[in-house]
């Protein structure tokens, strides 16, 4: 099988192209990334040199080179965005362009190369902020960031190929994700770098907004199962059930890195600030998903990578 993976040197989209070579070795990847602040093809070094993987440098909105990197592909899996909400609202024409823009180039190019599976990977953002009880695939969105507004655009314009052209697609919705090779400038990174570099970390407000943290390689097992058993048209939500308020967050990464109360530094809350996301994942557990890492093992690998890759 030929896949395209985009955004393939990002922190998500890495760890996925990883899997898909360890358990697929058959596989043709091709991985097609920008290389912006968040993109780094150290993150696949180990397999830069293995024979069935291919790097190609573009932007999701060059038309013709999209058009190019999807021919003769089988599938694609669509990682590549901008991501981080406080860059959105200091800036959020980049988000537009690249995830709703470079979207629609993508599906323009899945259409005119007759993809058989677009998986457009999402985020649980969508959805907005609610007090109790967990958001189902079929909940309206409510976004409340640009970055977020952004993504539940693209979703949307994925979801009208499904319906207008037939296309073959899914889409997958996460909650926050952590592990190795994430950029530091998400919560734990940024925390654990700075506690490293003897530097203290800022909490928004009272740290009470509340999380649902899923290790990165439970999240890519998540999606390549979605890929192969899941239905075409249909979205699904993925989380682990690791639910912690951010003040709660912070301590637990303290207490890990032995370090006090007293780096904890309250800031300015984030403008537009969701006070909680949490998911409903039945739909994902009937086809067989189970999270196979716990947070705490999750935070420790975290911990040792960035210890051991500096900070």
């Amino acid at each position: 099988m030929k896949i395209l993976v985009t955004g393939g040197a990002g922190f998500i989209g890495s760890h996925f192209i990883e899997l898909l070579l360890s358990r697929y070795p058959r596989w043709h990847i091709t991985n097609v990334d920008k290389l912006t602040y968040a993109g780094d093809p150290r993150n696949l070094s180990g397999i830069s040199k293995t024979k069935n993987y291919r790097f190609v440098r573009a932007d999701v909105c060059d038309r013709v080179a999209m058009e190019k990197a999807m021919k003769g592909k089988d599938a694609v899996f669509h990682f590549a965005a901008e991501t981080h909400v406080d860059r959105s609202i200091k800036n959020s024409q980049v988000f537009l362009r690249t995830n709703v823009m470079g979207t629609h180039v993508l599906l323009e190019a899945a259409l005119k190369n007759k993809i058989k599976r677009f998986v457009h990977v999402s985020t649980d953002e969508v959805y907005g902020s609610r007090v109790r009880g967990y958001f189902k695939e079929a909940d309206i969105l409510n976004p409340s960031s640009p970055y977020a507004a952004s993504k539940a655009a693209s979703d949307l314009l994925a979801l009208s190929y499904r319906t207008t052209y037939g296309m073959p697609i899914v889409i997958t919705r996460s909650s926050n994700n952590f592990g190795p090779r994430q950029y530091p400038e998400k919560v734990i990174p940024l925390f654990v770098t700075n506690l490293l570099k003897g530097k203290k970390v800022p909490l928004y407000a009272q740290g009470l907004n509340t999380r649902d943290w899923i290790y990165v390689k439970d999240n890519c097992t998540a999606i390549d199962l979605i890929f192969h058993r899941g239905k075409d048209g249909e979205i699904y939500n993925i989380a682990a059930g690791n639910y912690l308020t951010n003040i709660d967050l912070t301590k637990e990464i303290l207490k890990k890195l032995k370090k006090p109360l007293s780096m904890i530094e309250h800031v300015k809350d984030r403008l537009g600030h969701d006070f909680r996301y949490a998911l409903d994942t039945g739909k994902l557990k009937k086809l067989g998903f189970k999270p196979r890492y716990s947070f705490d093992e999750g935070l420790e690998q975290t911990m040792n990578w960035y210890r051991n890759n500096g900070c």
